[in-house]
C-alpha cells in the first residue's frame, strides 16, 4: 500500500504512539499530514484525501491495523485516530433467493448501459424492491449526493467523539410518511465496511427529522440484488451496530436476464 510509508512518517513526526488512547482519541488536522508528507513525491503519498480514505478494514495503512486503530473525520480539515473496532461486517447472505417480480411493465434500457452501484440502486428503487423490503409503498427518493453534518457527539468504548459540519454521502435516502431509509451501496464484494459510513448519515438524519431513521446496505453481484438492514441498538454509541435483516433477490420483468 502505498501510504504505509506516509502514515509510518506521520505517527513518528507526532509521536503518535507514545499517546494513550484508552484516554483519548488522537486529534489531527490536514495540515498536519500535508506537512509530514510534504517531501514525498507520489500524489497518493501526500494527498490527505487519499491518505484518509480508509473505507475497510484491509485499507487501513499497517501501522493502524497493527495497532487496532481507525480514522475518523471530525470536523472540515480534522480527524481523529481511535483505538477500537472501527468496521462492520457484510456477511454473505445463505439464505435462500427470493424471486421478486418488477412493477415496471416496460423496459428500462438506460439502467442496461454500465455497471456502477447507483444504477444499480437506481433500478431496484424503480422496480419497487427497496419499497418491498421496507415493506412501505410510501417510500420515494429525497436525499442524494453530499451534505454536511449538524453538531453531534457519540462514544467509541470510553472515548467521546464530537463531530461539527462533517461532509457526508448517501448513495440514496428515501422518505416515506413515517420513516427515512439511508442507503449505502457498493459494487466490489464488499464484506466489511467502516461504520461511519452508516453512522454518520444516522446521526445526521436524526437530528433533521422526526421520522424513524433506517440504514441500508445494498450490492448488486452477478444477477442477485443484496440487502442488509443494519441498526444502532443506542444512537450515541458507535459500536452498537448489527445486522436486522437481508435478503438476496433476482428481479423478474421486463429487464430480467
Amino acid at each position: 500500500m502505498a501510504n504505509n510509508s506516509s502514515w509510518a512518517k506521520i505517527f513518528e513526526d507526532y509521536s503518535i504512539l507514545d499517546h494513550n488512547f484508552n484516554k483519548s482519541p488522537f486529534y489531527i488536522s490536514a495540515e498536519d499530514i500535508k506537512k509530514a508528507c510534504q517531501n514525498f513525491k507520489k500524489v497518493a503519498e501526500k494527498e490527505v484525501r487519499i491518505l484518509c480514505k480508509q473505507d475497510t478494514r484491509e485499507d487501513r495503512p499497517e501501522v493502524f491495523i497493527d495497532n487496532d486503530l481507525f480514522l475518523l473525520p471530525v470536523k472540515n480539515g480534522f480527524y481523529v485516530i481511535v483505538n477500537g473496532e472501527g468496521y462492520v461486517d457484510i456477511p454473505n447472505i445463505t439464505s435462500a433467493e427470493k424471486t421478486y417480480t418488477s412493477k415496471l411493465d416496460f423496459k428500462l434500457e438506460t439502467s442496461l448501459i454500465g455497471n456502477s452501484e447507483m444504477q444499480h440502486l437506481d433500478f431496484a428503487y424503480a422496480s419497487s424492491l427497496i419499497r418491498t423490503f421496507m415493506n412501505d409503498q410510501s417510500l420515494v427518493l429525497t436525499i442524494r449526493g453530499r451534505k454536511y453534518t449538524p453538531n453531534f457527539s457519540f462514544n467509541v468504548g470510553t472515548q467521546r467523539i464530537n463531530v461539527s459540519s462533517v461532509q457526508t454521502e448517501v448513495d440514496a435516502g428515501f422518505e416515506g410518511r413515517d420513516k427515512i431509509v439511508l442507503i449505502e451501496a457498493k459494487n466490489s464484494l464488499t464484506d466489511n465496511t467502516i461504520i461511519r459510513q452508516l453512522f454518520y448519515p444516522y446521526k445526521q438524519w436524526q437530528l433533521h427529522t422526526e421520522k424513524e431513521v433506517f440504514t441500508l446496505f445494498f450490492e448488486k453481484r452477478g444477477n442477485h440484488y443484496l440487502i442488509w438492514q443494519y441498526g444502532f441498538t443506542n444512537e450515541n454509541n458507535y459500536n452498537s451496530i448489527k445486522l436486522i435483516k437481508s435478503a438476496r433477490y433476482i428481479i423478474n420483468g421486463p429487464n430480467a436476464i
